[in-house]
């Protein structure tokens, strides 16, 4: 099967994100609004699509994201680290006392493709975007790596995020996607 994604980050860039996610909370947390600085020519002014994912003594914080590719990748984070630490309606804002324990993972989407053999999905290699109508869930590849599922529970609990029954599956009118992620 072909690899839908192929884009890699050094380390350094990686190190560039984190650090830009930071900056991105903090300076919220210390009321200024500051923007990023475009980092010049390279991967992080691409346009991709990205989660920030924010986690505290192990358990979700927030968790924000942007599938489409409408800026550059740098961008993308900033705004969604904000999101995440301030905007996920899951969770209050997050607080100073919290900043300084919080762990960030970095989700670098794919495109989006339609799925069209679900016994083609890899845990721990593909996201999924489950939709029908009005209704849609996704989950990251970490996910069902982190929940310990099972191909068939990974698509169970997508449904369930979308708030489908996990019938629909095999149902015409319900559409599956998939997509890779460079996690970090």
């Amino acid at each position: 099967m072909t690899r839908l994604f192929t884009f890699m980050l050094s380390d350094e860039e990686k190190m560039t994100l984190k650090e830009l996610v930071k900056r991105s909370i903090s300076s919220k947390l210390e009321g200024t609004d500051d923007t990023p600085a475009d980092p010049g020519a390279g991967k992080l002014t691409e346009p991709m699509g990205a989660f920030v994912t924010l986690t505290l003594d192990g358990k979700l914080r927030g968790c924000i994201g942007n599938l489409q590719a409408e800026e550059p990748l740098y961008k993308t984070i900033w705004n969604m680290a904000r999101s995440a630490a301030f905007n996920d309606p899951r969770f209050p804002a997050l607080t100073r006392e919290e900043f300084e324990r919080l762990e960030i993972e970095i989700s670098i989407l794919s495109h989006i493709a339609e799925c069209r053999d679900k016994l083609a999905i890899e845990v721990g290699r593909h996201g999924v975007i489950i939709q029908r109508g009005e209704k849609s869930g996704l989950l990251l590849p970490q996910v069902p790596v982190q929940w310990g599922w099972n191909r068939e529970q990974f698509l169970e609990q997508t449904c369930h995020k979308a708030g489908l029954d996990p019938s629909v599956l095999n149902l015409t009118g319900t559409n599956i996607f998939w997509f890779e992620a460079v996690v970090f």
